[in-house]
């Protein structure tokens, strides 16, 4: 398929620039599968769409705060953008200034912290952070929240906590795993309260997840990598749920790609590293069974995922739809059930 048959257009008031005051009054797009049947709903109504036998899995990622402003010792503003962690002293990020940054380049940060660029790494640059405090640490004393380029605030004070998932204990993102965001802690007890079982997967969202794909043909597209663990437990209860005829039901478009990142060779196995799956239409899920998913952007990796899943045509019509009904679309928008 190509690029263009994935765009659509979205009406720029659609686009949710902050989250609900609560995190599960969204509204919640419930398509068949199968029949292309719509049903417009809260997201409350989902503990009635899970039956005691499915399994639920969760991306257990955590947003660090992996925006950094700084200067070079020339005065020249600089943003960096944290894409990976390598150790507790360097990384690979997105470095943006006026002038590219050139390997040796000294760029200060608030409260004295400093890093240096080593040089490149393809199209980003490895820095090393200096003095006795970690990474993590740095991030956590002066870092933002990177909230995502259609959203066109500063991030605040209530990104810290909005900006995650309730269940995030993984740091590593620099990108919400979004479907989650809509699970509050109520929602989760209710869920266990059933009997529906709950596993995590861990995918680190990179910003690679916003990337546009600039390839008309598909099959040309490189795929950015995001790091990925699936564990024994993990796969074990996927294989339980299973027997019991019950449904494998990703929350998230990050939890498919672990576990179908974690499937390659037929069936899905323990492990971890990094993953660079692009799934379009065509593609042949091996562990996934219903979909949990906010709203995509056009032409997007996602989008097309989402058109795997459930069938070009139909998400397509189902877009159309929420934009019809005004959906809030997008990180903070609304969510939708493909079951």
């Amino acid at each position: 398929m190509k690029k263009s048959e994935f765009n659509y257009l979205l009406p720029e008031a659609l686009i949710a620039q902050k989250p609900l005051p609560e995190r599960n009054a969204s509204r919640l797009l419930c398509m068949g599968r199968d029949s292309g049947e719509i049903i417009d709903r809260q997201f409350t109504d989902f503990i009635e769409l899970i039956n005691e036998d499915d399994l639920l899995v969760f991306n257990d990622t955590k947003v660090i705060p992996a925006r950094l402003f700084g200067s070079k010792q020339s005065g020249g503003k600089v943003e960096i953008l944290i894409e990976r962690i390598l150790d507790e002293h360097h990384a690979i990020a997105h470095v943006r200034s006026s002038k590219s940054a050139k390997a040796g380049t000294l760029i200060e940060l608030d409260q004295g912290y400093c890093c240096e660029v080593l040089g490149r790494a393809d199209d980003l640059f490895k820095l090393e952070f200096k003095g006795g405090t970690n990474l993590l640490g740095i991030l956590e004393s002066i870092g933002h929240i990177p909230l995502p380029p259609y959203i066109t605030r500063a991030d605040d004070a209530s990104d810290l906590t909005r900006y995650q998932t309730v269940f995030a204990r993984e740091a590593g993102a620099v990108a919400a795993p979004t479907a989650g965001l809509h699970f509050d802690q109520a929602m989760m007890d209710k869920l266990k309260a059933k009997g529906v079982q709950s596993v995590f997967v861990t995918l680190h969202v990179g910003s690679g997840t916003f990337q546009p794909v600039r390839v008309e043909d598909l099959s040309e597209h490189l795929m950015h990598k995001e790091y990925f663990a699936v564990l024994p437990e993990t796969v074990a209860a996927v294989q339980q749920a299973r027997a019991r005829g019950g449904r494998v039901v990703a929350i998230g478009t990050t939890a498919v790609r672990a576990l179908e990142s974690a499937s390659r060779s037929g069936q899905l196995e323990a492990g971890f590293g990094d993953t660079d799956l692009f799934i379009t239409p065509g593609y042949q899920f091996k562990s996934v069974d219903a979909l949990l998913t906010n709203f995509h952007l056009p032409e997007s990796t996602l989008l097309m995922l989402v058109s795997a899943f459930a069938g070009y045509e139909q998400i397509m019509t189902a877009y159309h739809h929420a934009i019809d009904r005004s959906y809030r679309f997008f990180s903070y928008g609304d969510a939708m059930f493909l079951g």
